[in-house]
This record gives C-alpha cells, sequence and structure tokens, in this order.
C-alpha cells in the first residue's frame, strides 16, 4: 500500500489534487488579509463562502450558466460583506462576535434555502479544465500545473496581484496604514471607515468566489456545510502567512497537500482509519497556529475599532 503510495502516477494525483483544493484557500485567506490589514478580523468567512456556494450552485443549476452563477456568488459575498462592515465599522460591535454571528447564518441560510429550494442533492457541470497548447503536455509538470479550470488559474494569479496592490500602490499604502494606526491614517485625510469598507466588501466578494470555487468548480454539487470549516482555515491561514500574499500561498498549499494526501490515502485503501485522515488538516491548523502566531506580528489595530476625535 505504502508502496503504491509513493508511485509516480500517484504522487502526480496529490499534487495536481492539492493545486486545484488550494484554490478556496487562496480566494477567502487573501480577501481576509486586506480586511486584517485594514484592523478588521472576519470569522463569518466561512458563512460567506457557505451562501456563495449555493448561490452559486442554484444559479448556474436553474440557468445553465456558469458565469452566472459565478457572479450570483460575488454579489452574495459583496453584500454579506457589507453587511459585516456596518455592523463593524457603523456599529463599532466587537468583532469576533459580529463574525461568528455572521457565519451562523450563512450556515443557518444556506441550510435553509437548500432545503427549501432544492430539497434533494443535485449536480451540475462544472467549469471545465483548459488545456494549454504545450505546456500541457508536458509530463508531469503539464498534469500538476497545467491541467486545471479557469477558477485555479485565476486564485493563483490573485497573489501576485494582491502582493501589488498592498505593497506598491496608494491604495495599499491606505490599507496597511489603516490597520496599523488609524488615528495617523485619519489625520492625513484617509477615510478610515471607507478604506474598512472596501477591504471587507472585498474580502466578502472573494469568500463568495471561494464558495463558488468549490460548487461549480472543485466539486460540481451542493450540499448541508460542504465547506467543513475551510474558512475558519482560511483565516488561520493569514497568521500562518503573517499577513503577506506570498506566505498565505505556503500556508494554503500546504493545507491542500495534506488534505489532497487524506483523499487519496482514503482512494488507495490504505489502512489508517478514515476519521483519522479527515482529521490530518484540522489537527495541522492547530500545531501551525501554535508554532507560528507568537513569531508574528498582527496590524497594531486588528479587532480594535475606529472612533474619530472630533
Amino acid at each position: 500500500m505504502i508502496t503504491e503510495l509513493l508511485s509516480t502516477t500517484v504522487l502526480i494525483g496529490i499534487l495536481a489534487s492539492g493545486i486545484r483544493l488550494a484554490t478556496p484557500y487562496l480566494y477567502a485567506a487573501i480577501g481576509e488579509t486586506f480586511g486584517q490589514k485594514s484592523g478588521v478580523l472576519n470569522l463569518g468567512v466561512e458563512g460567506q463562502m457557505l451562501l456563495g456556494c449555493f448561490a452559486a450552485f442554484y444559479v448556474a443549476l436553474t440557468t445553465g450558466n456558469l458565469w452566472l452563477g459565478l457572479l450570483a456568488a460575488m454579489i452574495v459575498g459583496a453584500a454579506m460583506g457589507l453587511a459585516m462592515a456596518f455592523v463593524t465599522v457603523n456599529l463599532r460591535a466587537q468583532q469576533g462576535i459580529s463574525g461568528i454571528g455572521f457565519y451562523l447564518f450563512g450556515l443557518g441560510m444556506s441550510d435553509l434555502l437548500f432545503q427549501r429550494l432544492m430539497g434533494t442533492v443535485e449536480t451540475v457541470k462544472g467549469f471545465q479544465r483548459i488545456y494549454i497548447p504545450g505546456l500541457s503536455d508536458i509530463p508531469g509538470i503539464g498534469e500538476i500545473f497545467f491541467n486545471q479550470n479557469i477558477l485555479v488559474y485565476g486564485a493563483y494569479l490573485l497573489v501576485p496581484l494582491a502582493w501589488f496592490v498592498l505593497n506598491k500602490t496608494t491604495l495599499g499604502l491606505k490599507i496597511r496604514a489603516v490597520g496599523e494606526n488609524p488615528d495617523a491614517a485619519d489625520s492625513l485625510g484617509v477615510s478610515v471607515a471607507r478604506v474598512r469598507y472596501f477591504t471587507i466588501i472585498l474580502g466578502g466578494t472573494l469568500s463568495g468566489i471561494a464558495g463558488a470555487s468549490l460548487s461549480i468548480a472543485l466539486l460540481n454539487v451542493f450540499q448541508q456545510n460542504m465547506t467543513s470549516g475551510l474558512g475558519f482555515i482560511a483565516v488561520a491561514l493569514v497568521y500562518f502567512g503573517a499577513w503577506k500574499p506570498v506566505g498565505v500561498l505556503g500556508g494554503a498549499l500546504l493545507f491542500s497537500m495534506v488534505n489532497s494526501l487524506q483523499l487519496w490515502i482514503q482512494v488507495l485503501g490504505i489502512p489508517v482509519p478514515s476519521d483519522i485522515a479527515v482529521m490530518m488538516p484540522y489537527v495541522l491548523t492547530i500545531l501551525v497556529l501554535v508554532a507560528t502566531v507568537s513569531r508574528v506580528r498582527a496590524p497594531s489595530a486588528l479587532t480594535k475599532p475606529f472612533e474619530r476625535d472630533d
């Protein structure tokens, strides 16, 4: 069994699956990175993903148009982000508690909509893999990196784009300033509320896309609570990556590869209890957080409401 796991074919399969499975982690964690860099912790990512999952799947199922499904997920995610922004920025609610509230809302609403509008598990023909002439034919490399669907490629292109925005643009400078010292940013004419609204809504939109990547690109199905804690892992990845897009990418690949490994362990029938195999990514989350959180510095204003002095 172990020998089979180490065969070239299986190793290529694990790596290719790992590249695909990192997609929702990347969208959700990069979105959360923007929010946290501006000083807002959103623990409602999981709820946003679940509603994005359902919206994308249901619209794609009823219209037959995957792009409309993706757009629906983005709109739902943005709406959830807007609500989160109002609660945290305008009402100055405690961010951890309000985030859990949005998670529970997303969990319950997606379940309710599923039961009322669908009732049974159905499938759609999701985004297909894109063949890239020349690159897709490279032995091993082509199967791993260049035999993926468009949402997978988009997730990886998002990493350098996020790095550029955060580090090389005026917008990125404002986001970082608001997250580190909102009073100083405000004194220089930067609208703290506007910046935080932007980052939270952007994070919600990307969480919606993360959900869509599950339901109409990776699994092509919707079922209750199908994210199974993925949104919380995405939040943990922001800490793991030290609030840097490249660090988030490394963490996403680590978790997705472990997840891919446990799936292949089950497929190959290796005598490891399935419950233990499924637990592997979550145990890794705890271990990584214990090892890294104390060694990195969070944005100074993270979780701290801003109130302008008149």
